[in-house]
């Protein structure tokens, strides 16, 4: 295969990354975003790190014949969209538009989530390199586009943190943190082996939660029982991957895992 084939969607690609990555480097180099109710504390979005590490490998590997695959003749133009969106939400997020960041969100979410599910029914049982920078960068990817549109929405619509916390901030951050713990199991158990990038990503960010909102016991202590909980379905999940063969069986079926901004 000649390195022209498909070279404008493989040079497209590359300079997304390049933009996508300098925009979430100058977003959280700058004033931290408004404060709510489920905010994590700053190592949640470590997160980020590793997906744009992995999306490194990601570029680089799309230049192999077994990379044009998947990437080229597979993914397409979803990945410049998806980059193009996640940078729109990076802009607005950082200039306090949080609605519009809100939606953009949405967008984002359900990009990854095609994106997701095309990789899961198209290109299954690759080789290592498909798993680690292919299949795992979006597993981390689709979980943590779920993680930024609950996130986002407390931003849009939530009461910020030097408030008081009233009965309906608690009952909607009790929902919201549920939704994620359950989505966390949903991940687990979405094959035998179970999606240990997705589960992990969301029991990362319930410990963030939990050590991050301490000015209201009652969101503090929920926060710690979701995080236990979901610690111990990616526990279940890194087990039966390590039984069932290791790499390969990081990512989970495409029908059980997770719908959120799914088509």
């Amino acid at each position: 295969m000649a390195l022209s084939d498909g070279l404008l969607l493989k040079v497209l690609n590359t300079l997304v990354y390049i933009v996508n990555l300098g925009a979430n480097v100058y977003t959280f180099s700058g004033e931290p975003g408004k404060e709510t109710f489920i905010t994590p504390a700053a190592y949640a979005f470590y997160i980020w790190s590793l997906i744009h590490l992995l999306l490194l490998g990601y570029i680089i590997y799309q230049w192999t014949d077994a990379g044009k695959e998947v990437i080229i003749d597979n993914i397409g133009i979803r990945f410049a969209l998806l980059g193009a969106l996640t940078s729109l939400y990076s802009f607005f997020g950082v200039r306090g538009w949080y609605i519009t960041a809100f939606i953009f969100s949405i967008l984002v979410s359900a990009t990854v989530s095609s994106i997701y599910y095309t990789v899961r029914v198209n290109h299954r049982g690759g080789n290592v390199y498909d798993e680690l920078f292919v299949h795992l960068p979006y597993s981390l990817y689709h979980a943590w586009a779920l993680v930024l549109v609950v996130l986002s929405g407390f931003q849009a619509f939530g009461r910020e943190a030097h408030h008081h916390a009233g009965v309906g901030t608690k009952v909607f951050v009790f929902l919201a943190l549920f939704f994620l713990e359950t989505s966390a199991v949903g991940y687990a158990f979405s094959s035998r082996e179970g999606d240990l990038g997705g589960a992990l990503t969301i029991s990362w960010v319930l410990w963030a939660i939990f050590q991050h909102q301490t000015s209201s016991k009652f969101i503090h202590w929920s926060a710690l029982v979701f995080a236990i909980l979901a610690t111990f379905f990616s526990v279940k999940a890194l087990f039966t991957t390590w039984r069932s063969g290791g790499v390969k069986a990081v990512l989970g079926d495409e029908e059980r895992a997770p719908l959120l901004g799914s088509s």
